[in-house]
């Protein structure tokens, strides 16, 4: 379906084909009609129609000598119903590295073994560290305040402050003050 939608917007990005489309919402026309109305050549007028008929926008009926065009409006009234729904929308979207991002600022701010050069100060870069160093802790296990320090200095010596920002990021949870820590 993405590509669908390419040929969909690239058919509705021209100025001249956009006009189009409002034209023949009021009514049809004959490329001659369309090139007289937009002051453009007859064979400019054509290549625009091609383009949206392509995309199933427009159709064309004979009528005498001329194909006479309209706008197929349930066929618009369809695709933006369907290619602008959630679904639709997170599909095209799939081929997407959702992970990309964290993958940057890890490289950016890790040495090669792991453990990091220093803390982001962004927050956004910061979160994306916290991420990465939740991993090492196990989903639904327990853990006390000296194995959680045992497993952050791992990346970083300030094990107070990676404590309390995966906690604040709620990637982890305590329990009391130097209670138990769990990953969320």
């Amino acid at each position: 379906m993405s590509e669908e939608l390419v040929i969909f917007f690239k058919a509705l990005a021209d100025s001249n084909r956009l006009k189009i489309v409002g034209l023949l919402a009021e009514k049809s026309y004959s490329v001659e009609e369309l090139a007289e109305l937009l002051q453009l050549k007859p064979s400019t007028v054509s290549h625009h129609l091609s383009r949206l008929s392509e995309a199933g926008l427009v159709k064309a009926r004979s009528e005498s000598y001329y194909n006479v065009y309209h706008l197929d409006q349930s066929v618009l009234d369809e695709k933006a119903r369907t290619m602008f729904s959630q679904g639709e929308l997170s599909n095209v979207a799939a081929e997407v590295d959702a992970d990309a991002y964290d993958k940057k600022v890890i490289r950016d701010y890790t040495r090669k073994d792991g453990s990091l050069k220093t803390l982001p100060a962004q927050r956004k870069k910061l979160e994306a560290i916290l991420r990465y160093i939740a991993k090492a802790f196990e989903p639904d296990k327990r853990y006390s305040e000296k194995q959680v320090n045992e497993i952050l200095k791992r990346y970083h010596d300030d094990t107070a402050t990676l404590r309390r920002e995966l906690v604040g990021f709620d990637l982890m949870q305590r329990e009391g003050g130097g209670g138990e820590y769990w990953r969320v």
